[in-house]
């Protein structure tokens, strides 16, 4: 791959075109194609996984880049000129955390990838521009943690208050292109970039063998689809709550969006009664459905007599506790179907792996223990996080029982397996951000 466009170059650009959207920020841009050259190409190229699942041509990365100028050329010249064909995305799918449904992800091709890397990084850092601070999915510099920080933050200033856990029915296979069509030109009103982005979005998938036509939705997997999701929620939710909802407001109010998992927190209850009555037609009125039992009205207050009510968010439980000196304060905990999730991939892994050197299965495991950590190892998190070691260590040791029909296994072996190979112990990673 040689003579790519180094990434500091790329982000050179993407600061004039941030300046340009601070500059004028009413304006459509009509002219932002120009930035991808060959050389942007290139460079959308280096930032695209190598390793990833190919789409339905079968081709790796090593392929595209085995004659890679020639190749580069070709996508450049068709996209600009309108010739390029946007492949049907391969679906793929993945198990949820119950082991009982699944989730489908878009899997594009490799070319694909790389110019939807390419469109991306010419419209993000306008966008960047535009999005609000409540919006922390997909953005650069901006982190699950983040959000998750600033609810516990914003409800521990409020004393806690009334929580809107919002949950979109489906929301990726519904977006409605019509309207994304129409927030997108707000901004965006470029040809080329208009043009690869509908391409697309109709490309379709296709799901064992059978092609289905892309009328609604942008498929989870593809490089693009969070962008637009985030515009998509960006004028819907983001825009018209911080504009519209809050200066009719009597108390405080504010909210914070990862994607299409977000939460609305009230200092007032009617307040939060009054914005719960009329989220259902403002979603609807975009072609988006509030999934009737997930979205709910929470009162998270703490009481005496009365149990608060606890919320799930970004995979963790929101609860009132007592600090060591006996004050109220807002906890948070691995949310229990996180939990039953990370043990049900372990044990599958386990089961999968069972026959390996122990000491490969071990090395294998602390990853995947670390990597719990490195999430959910948040303050006051620490006893979930001990019950998660725990129970890895018995799943374990379980399907080392089952290596032979005789089970030969015994307790003992297995005690000096855990001391002389032990697992991480639980630790705290994200202290500092959440005392």
């Amino acid at each position: 791959m040689t003579g790519a466009q180094e990434p500091e170059v790329m982000s050179t650009k993407q600061v004039r075109i941030a300046a340009l959207a601070e500059r004028f920020p009413q304006r459509a841009f009509t002219s932002l194609a120009h930035h991808i050259d060959a050389q942007w190409l290139k460079t959308a190229t280096l930032m695209t996984r190598h390793d990833g699942a190919v789409g339905i041509d079968g081709q790796t990365a090593d392929d595209f880049v085995r004659d890679f100028e020639a190749n580069i050329q070709r996508l450049l010249e068709d996209a600009k000129s309108g010739r390029y064909k946007a492949p049907p995305v391969r679906r793929v799918h993945i198990p949820k955390g119950d082991g009982r449904t699944t989730r489908p992800i878009g899997i594009p091709t490799f070319e694909d990838k790389v110019l939807q890397r390419a469109v991306v990084a010419v419209l993000e850092p306008l966008y960047e521009h535009d999005f609000l601070d409540c919006s922390y999915g997909f953005r650069p510099g901006r982190s699950a943690h983040q959000a998750i920080k600033t609810v516990w933050g914003g409800l521990s200033s409020m004393g806690g208050g009334w929580v809107i856990d919002l949950d979109i029915k489906a929301f990726f296979d519904t977006i409605d292109h019509q309207h994304l069509r129409a927030f997108l030109q707000q901004r965006v009103k470029d040809g080329v970039i208009l043009r690869l982005i509908g391409k697309w979005l109709k490309a379709g998938v296709l799901d064992a063998g059978q092609w289905q036509k892309g009328e609604i939705g942008s498929p989870q997997g593809g490089v693009i689809s969070p962008l637009l999701a985030n515009v998509y929620l960006h004028y819907v939710l983001d825009e018209w709550f911080e504009q519209d909802v809050k200066p009719r407001l009597r108390g405080r109010a504010f909210s914070v969006r990862f994607a299409d998992d977000a939460v609305l927190a009230f200092s007032n209850e009617a307040d939060a009664r009054k914005v719960l009555e009329v989220l259902a037609k403002r979603f609807a009125r975009f072609g988006l459905t509030l999934h009737p039992t997930k979205t709910r009205l929470v009162r998270f207050r703490p009481h005496r007599e009365l149990r608060a009510e606890t919320f799930d968010f970004l995979g963790f439980t929101y609860y009132w506790g007592k600090s060591l000196r006996g004050r109220w304060i807002i906890k948070q905990k691995t949310a229990k179907d996180r939990f039953k999730r990370g043990l049900k991939r372990i044990s599958l892994w386990c089961r999968a792996n069972r026959h390996l050197p122990l000491r490969d299965q071990h090395r294998q495991l602390c990853r995947k223990v670390m990597g719990h950590y490195a999430y959910y190892g948040i303050t006051h998190n620490i006893e979930s996080l001990q019950r998660f070691q725990y129970r890895v260590q018995t799943t374990w040791i379980k399907w080392l029982r089952r290596r032979s029909q005789r089970g030969w296994f015994p307790w003992e072996k297995a005690r000096q397996l855990l001391l002389t190979l032990p697992l991480p112990r639980a630790r705290i990673v994200h202290r500092a951000s959440f005392v």
